[in-house]
């Protein structure tokens, strides 16, 4: 376990063993404060916010949170998109020692009462437009506060007049009376509360900054502990890696939610760090994103392979200039190779892939940006990471060999939060158990072949969707693929291939198959293919192959009654 090929293929820049500082997420916050405070923080929809007023708000959010009773510890659920609200909401919870739990805004009524139980947070911040939802769960769960805001509090004049006018046309929200609601509103809040700076004393290693629940998208969502101290190391990793970028020059262009684990420290946390201007895009569209980019020129643009994808096959795109984008690090999902090359080429900038995971804050591996890097791997592991590929007799693997991928880091969570059970099943020694199937080359590089959970039994012989998925990509009319397994009388399981074909491109069962049995053994071969216009996705793009094999076990249970 201690032997580390991938060291050789580090960038000169790029150092080995780093140092982090011990302090608290918030202290970068109040360090491009202190040095950059005119500088523009956020942009939102034509509204800036400078830095040192970026902490302003974030003092006077932290103030109103200790007069509503919170305290070192207690949990504050952000129900938020890509706003500033969210930006502020975060970083005010924590400089008052609060943790985040940070809650998607599509979840069900159901999905947030689970949340709000598990996490035990007693107050939530939410946007009108999901209020309606946070009222039903607030029957079922005790909530203390329930602080509410819109998109029209935060845009510039005349848009934050016109923004309400269009949703009551549109009937899309209503106006919110606090006191027949019992509800605060974020605005109001932030009026009468104090700039006045806020410290409260935190233990970087144990006391958890962040509750980051995992996607669900293999099971049961469960709590990472992520503390100040994990946060703090991953960023500074990330840093370190994109070894070109400057202190107060950099724009990122921010699409993947900040509430999703791989949006907040590659574009937020990093950003504050490096005193960068973080454009907020609260839903990604790619006709919007291109706009934003000819206009603002983002310099860093983290995202996943769905979000390139949109953007490469717009029909609109050879209107707009791209070349301001210098790096880019895709994540979630397989990075295609005909993606990266057609974006590398609009930008004339780098798009290399990465890997990471909620459990490790996020990111462990990735290819280095400006040196040698392999297609379809997820690259080496970042510096002050181990990894290993154990086999299932408990022995690490040689290279070329597959089995599950464990990985060990000053970015490792604390635990699941309540969960000792689930805790120990995964972390050992400080090793963390990723689920994940893959393998490393003799020179350090790491390939995940697919989750453990979603491997493919056929005839007894294993059958890994993400290569499947890979050759499927390399097919000219195809925009984008999900493999799964589906119950076969006589092999146990049976291959099935979800389609989506580019605009204008045709392609019948019969060619893929064919292009399919020339790429794949045999067994590997889908034996069904279903053409869509879409595929289900997490708002950071992950394609959810669950949701498909669900739709899979309806669709036959609902044949069997």
């Amino acid at each position: 376990m201690t032997n580390r090929p991938w060291l050789s293929s580090y960038e000169p820049e790029v150092q080995q063993r780093l140092d982090y500082p011990s302090v608290a997420l918030t202290d970068f916050l109040l360090e491009a404060a202190e040095h950059y405070p005119n500088h523009e923080a956020v942009l939102f929809m034509g509204k800036k916010l400078s830095y040192r007023k970026l902490l302003d708000s974030a003092y006077r959010f932290a103030n109103a949170m200790i007069h509503l009773g919170i305290r070192r510890g207690d949990r504050v659920a952000l129900m938020l998109p890509n706003v500033p609200q969210y930006v502020i909401g975060y970083y005010g919870i924590l400089f008052a020692g609060g943790t985040v739990v940070q809650t998607n805004p599509l979840y069900t009524e159901r999905e947030l009462v689970r949340h709000l139980t598990d996490s035990g947070a007693k107050t939530i911040v939410c946007l009108d437009l999901v209020y309606p939802r946070v009222k039903k769960a607030s029957q079922s769960v005790n909530l203390n506060n329930i602080i509410v805001t819109g998109i029209q509090d935060y845009l510039p004049f005349p848009k934050n007049m016109l923004y309400p006018l269009v949703q009551k046309k549109q009937g899309a929200g209503r106006r919110l009376d606090p006191e027949t609601e019992n509800i605060r509103m974020f605005k109001q809040l932030m009026a009468r509360s104090s700039p006045k700076p806020v410290r409260t004393e935190v233990d970087l290693s144990e006391d958890v900054a962040v509750l980051q629940y995992t996607g669900g998208t293999t099971g049961t969502a469960k709590g990472a502990m992520l503390t100040h101290e994990n946060l703090v190391a991953n960023v500074i990793q990330c840093a370190s890696w994109i070894h070109r970028i400057r202190k107060g020059q950099e724009t990122i262009l921010t699409a993947v939610p900040l509430f999703h684990v791989y949006g907040m420290t590659t574009c937020m946390n990093l950003g504050i760090y490096l005193a960068a201007r973080m454009l907020l895009v609260p839903k990604f569209e790619a006709g919007m994103l291109l706009k934003l980019i000819d206009k603002e020129k983002p310099t860093l643009f983290p995202g996943a392979p769905t979000m390139y994808v949109g953007i490469i096959h717009h029909p609109q795109l050879s209107r707009y200039n791209l070349s301001s984008i210098e790096c880019c690090i895709s994540g979630s999902a397989p990075l295609p190779l005909q993606v990266q090359q057609t974006f590398e080429q609009l930008t004339g900038g780098r798009l290399v892939e990465g890997y990471g995971l909620t459990e490790a804050s996020p990111v462990t591996h990735a290819n280095p940006i400006w040196g040698r890097r392999v297609q379809g791997s997820i690259g080496i592991p970042w510096p002050d990471t181990e990894a290993v590929i154990m086999l299932d007799n408990g022995e690490p693997a040689e290279p070329g060999e597959i089995g599950e991928l464990l990985v060990k880091g000053p970015q490792v969570m604390k635990g699941y939060w309540n969960q000792p059970e689930e805790t120990a099943s995964v972390l050992k020694d400080g090793w963390l158990a990723t689920g994940d199937m893959g393998y490393m080359d003799k020179d350090g590089y790491f390939y995940i072949v697919d989750r453990k959970k979603e491997m493919i039994n056929a005839s007894g012989l294993k059958v890994y969707p993400r290569e499947i998925e890979e050759v499927l990509y390399q097919h000219p009319a195809v925009q984008e693929a999900a493999v799964i397994g589906i119950p076969d009388e006589y092999r146990g399981e049976t291959v099935k291939a979800f389609v989506v074909l580019r605009q204008g491109q045709q392609a019948t069962e019969q060619q893929l198959e064919q292009f399919c049995r020339e790429r794949l053994a045999s067994y590997k071969v889908p034996r069904v293919y279903e053409y869509r216009t879409e595929l289900p996705k997490t708002l950071v793009g992950k394609v959810l192959r669950r949701a498909l094999a669900e739709e899979e076990r309806n669709l036959r249970d609902s044949r069997t009654e």
